[in-house]
């Protein structure tokens, strides 16, 4: 299959039902019809061939211009490379060389810097919007590639604890992943889902196409303010939300400090970056028509491949059991179709509650990066380089990469499991633990604890005493900082290596 037998076949159901954009339109907006945007595809596709381009660079903020630039490409054949448009001038410029032959379709600003770079074509999202082909013919209907294997999307994986690479994901893999996930044309008229996430995270393609297949109308959200999003849920009666678990826990606060709830939404899911019980709790009440999901994926297989659902969260939040309640921060358990392992470094499956590796294996696992190739296993099992364990009834929970393993007098120990017991503490908003340099040890745990309440922090010793009573001593932080709050990169993502750099003095 292609993309565009997701977008077809909702055109067909549902070709005049709004897909992109807000009920009424106003001075900037955009809003498109499901004909209408296999329409401007179909235009799009015919400027991409007319000049010869191998990718689609897109460099531009949430807004409609997203699904034309991905159906457009996948109707050219050309691959969909969304680069990050925060990069500086530089990163930016050298990002878009390394893409060439492409067509670059960028905001007014965004054109302007990276204008001159050879074998880049620039276009704007308002020239597109006006003229999708560019003195070209558009796409016939159904010529497009039909090569399962052929390049969908391309995606620079985040690079938290290295240079970043380039994810390869093909139609057969995003195919999979959005059938399996999806009901086709499940959607009714009245649904609405808000996109915030940032376009070169793997959860905007998984969304775009996620929703296009449910026939859901998309209703863009250019830059992430807590604030704005809940006006516009509200303006547009908006039903579902895709979050990273920052963004939860800015909306939560902003309800409360606003004294509301918000009962339009049906379903949230979050992920993308780990999650704090207590913070879900507090959402659970924000919005209490909201069935949550929790999901746990990576770039290199198409989004998801774990989920703590929303009979999981309603009954692990009403439990009086220490064990049930601290499942809400898990990842869930793997869908059907993805099989989910956690190894020792040896390659053998770990007991349920030891720490390992987690691999994962299944139709919509790319595990292939540029330059690269293809990084399975013969049979088919791709390292997702976290570390993870299951426990005793077949929950994940996710504890960090293995890059952030600290190796203290020879033993190795999870900053996850550390954090997980610093955040039961109810005066803790937020826990990092990274390792230092100690003259003793080599190594050492170190904590950065965020407090619930900036002017009454927790007692160091006691937090310390925590983890020595739920793990052992040797994981207690040698050393513990209050800090007003912790790095985390847009996508939600922790950058424990900022704060090595700031505490590496022994």
């Amino acid at each position: 299959m292609n993309l565009l037998n997701l977008l077809q076949e909702i055109t067909s159901a549902h070709g005049d039902r709004l897909a992109f954009g807000r009920r009424s339109e106003g001075l900037g907006d955009r809003r498109l019809t499901y004909r209408q945007l296999s329409d401007q595809a179909a235009s799009l596709a015919g400027r991409l061939r007319a000049c010869r381009a191998e990718r689609l660079v897109l460099c531009h903020e949430p807004a409609a211009v997203l699904p034309v630039a991905l159906f457009g490409a996948a109707w050219s054949g050309a691959a969909y490379l969304p680069v990050n448009y925060r990069l500086s001038d530089d990163e930016l410029r050298d990002r878009a060389q390394q893409a060439a032959p492409a067509l670059a379709v960028t905001s007014e600003p965004d054109a302007q810097r990276l204008a001159g770079l050879d074998g880049l074509e620039i276009v704007t999202a308002g020239a597109l919007h006006e003229d999708p082909a560019g003195g070209a013919e558009p796409a016939d209907c159904g010529d497009w590639p039909t090569d399962p294997d052929a390049t969908a999307v391309l995606l620079h994986t985040s690079g938290t604890t290295g240079p970043p690479k380039t994810a390869v994901l093909r139609h057969r893999h995003l195919t999979s992943y959005v059938l399996g996930m999806v009901e086709a044309a499940s959607a009714g008229a009245d649904e609405a889902h808000v996109m915030a996430v940032p376009p070169y995270h793997v959860a905007s393609v998984a969304a775009q196409l996620s929703q296009v297949h449910a026939g859901r109308r998309i209703v863009p959200l250019a830059r992430f303010d807590a604030d704005a999003w809940i006006d516009l849920v509200k303006t547009e009666s908006a039903t579902h939300a895709m979050l990273v678990p920052t963004m939860l826990i800015r909306i939560v606060d902003a309800l409360q400090r606003r004294g509301e709830a918000l009962r339009s939404i049906r379903s949230v899911s979050y992920g993308a970056g780990r999650s704090h019980a207590g913070v879900v709790r507090r959402a659970l009440e924000s919005l209490p028509e909201a069935g949550f999901m929790h999901a746990y994926g990576l770039t290199e297989a198409s989004s998801t491949v774990c989920v703590l659902g929303p009979e999981d969260h309603r009954r692990f939040a009403a439990s009086d059991d220490p064990v049930d309640q601290a499942r809400l921060a898990s990842a869930g358990r793997p869908l059907p179709g993805v099989e989910v392992s956690v190894r020792d470094p040896d390659g053998s499956p770990t007991a349920a509650g030891s720490t390992g590796e987690i691999w994962v294996r299944g139709d919509q696992v790319s595990g292939e990066y540029a330059g690269s190739g293809v990084q399975l296993d013969a049979d088919g099992w791709f390292r997702t380089r976290d570390l993870g364990r299951f426990d005793s009834d077949g929950y994940l929970w996710v504890q960090g990469r293995n890059d952030d393993v600290i190796v203290r007098g020879g033993e190795n120990l999870s900053p996850g499991e550390i954090e997980e017991v610093l955040l039961t503490h109810p005066e803790v908003s937020d826990a990092a633990v990274f390792g230092v340099p100690s003259r003793e040890w080599g190594e050492e745990p170190m904590a950065c604890v965020v407090p619930r309440s900036p002017s009454q922090a927790p007692d160091a010793d006691e937090l310390k005493q925590l983890v020595r009573r739920r793990l052992r001593s040797s994981r207690a932080p040698a050393r513990l900082e209050f800090v007003d709050e912790l790095p985390y990169n847009d996508t939600g993502k922790l950058l424990r290596r900022e704060l090595r750099q700031r505490f590496a003095t022994p």
